[in-house]
């Protein structure tokens, strides 16, 4: 690989944390699966307190490398039926764009260089599918902002961060996927009482992350919150700490990943809401790569590799048990 320019919560807080919903027989699953009751998930307005949070719980370092060296390797006539793995596959590194402070999909680890997580995991098992080795690529970092621009520039040959597939970014690129799916999530600081739900945001100042979808959804849910802006995820949970905004509304499973790493510091408060939120894979407009790409993916999910990564990545720090189904690839 090229030179790149937590903690845990109880099965109980996965539940309040808006992440997972109890079917019937109390079986917890992330947001990724079909809620069977009504599509929502509640979180009190008393969920994980610093009281309430867990010791610090890191990604197993080991399981997930031995997961993506045991990752398979496309037959050389299947790189040459798709125009887009095949150019990968000659230049001999994959041009990845992606992040880097996403703690359960997509960290750094400066002890060393290396970046894991569900998003990391999935984008180098398809390097390796592609190039036999799954250290082959150049990692150019994306905000909201830039992952449609880095795509129609050819700097990069595909996107992983957590990428919402809408139909205004399908106008300009390409999606393969979805691989997993999520809706909209409050985040407060802990020793806010006033933010329940989203109707606690009206007249409020709410935080979103620019490029993202959170700004529209905002726009319908709670028309009369004053939306500021913010580039990155980090600046948008600055402004929450500093006290500049009131609340930051963005995918449920990256308010996760922050209060993951950052217990006792925030809520997650009120139900999900918004659409569901479906990842998918960015690539180049009109690219063949989205037939290869999907293969792969039904591929991985099909064999069990995919339930593996969540479980690494997300399960086994979060205290969540069931894997969830991932969503219908091409829906």
């Amino acid at each position: 690989m090229k030179s790149l320019k937590s903690t845990s919560v109880s099965r109980r807080q996965a539940i309040r944390l808006g992440l997972g919903s109890a079917a019937a027989a109390g079986v917890v699953a992330l947001a990724g699966c079909t809620d069977t009751s009504s599509n929502t998930t509640s979180t009190s307005s008393s969920s994980s307190s610093s009281t309430d949070s867990a010791a610090s719980t890191q990604i197993d370092k080991e399981a997930f490398d031995s997961l993506l060296a045991a990752g398979d390797v496309a037959d050389d006539a299947a790189v040459s039926s798709s125009a887009w793995a095949k150019k990968v596959k000659d230049a001999g590194t994959f041009r990845l764009g992606g992040v880097q402070t996403s703690t359960l999909f997509a960290s750094l680890d400066e002890t060393d260089n290396k970046l894991r997580g569900f998003d990391a995991g999935l984008a180098q098992l398809l390097v390796r599918y592609i190039l036999g080795d799954e250290s082959k690529y150049d990692f150019t970092k994306v905000t909201s902002d830039t992952r449609e621009s880095v795509l129609q520039n050819d700097q990069v040959d595909a996107v992983f961060a957590t990428y919402s597939i809408t139909d205004k970014r399908k106008e300009v690129i390409s999606f393969a996927g979805p691989y997993y799916s999520t809706r909209q999530g409050i985040l407060v600081t802990a020793d806010n009482t006033d933010i329940n739900s989203v109707d606690d945001l009206a007249g409020k100042t709410v935080a979103a992350q620019s490029g993202s979808t959170g700004p529209s959804i905002l726009a319908e849910y709670a028309p009369t919150a004053t939306v500021q802006e913010f580039s990155t995820d980090e600046e948008a949970r600055t402004a929450l700490e500093q006290g500049r905004v009131d609340a930051y509304v963005i995918d449920a499973t990256m308010q996760m990943s922050s209060i993951v790493k950052n217990p006792g510091k925030y809520r997650l408060v009120g139900d999900s809401f918004g659409p569901e939120d479906p990842y998918g894979i960015g690539l180049p407009l009109d690219s063949d790569g989205v037939a290869f790409v999907n293969t792969w993916l039904k591929k991985i999910e099909d064999e069990g590799t995919w339930a593996k990564l969540w479980k690494i990545c997300i399960g086994d720090r979060t205290g969540i048990d069931a894997v969830p189904e991932p969503p219908a690839i091409g829906a």
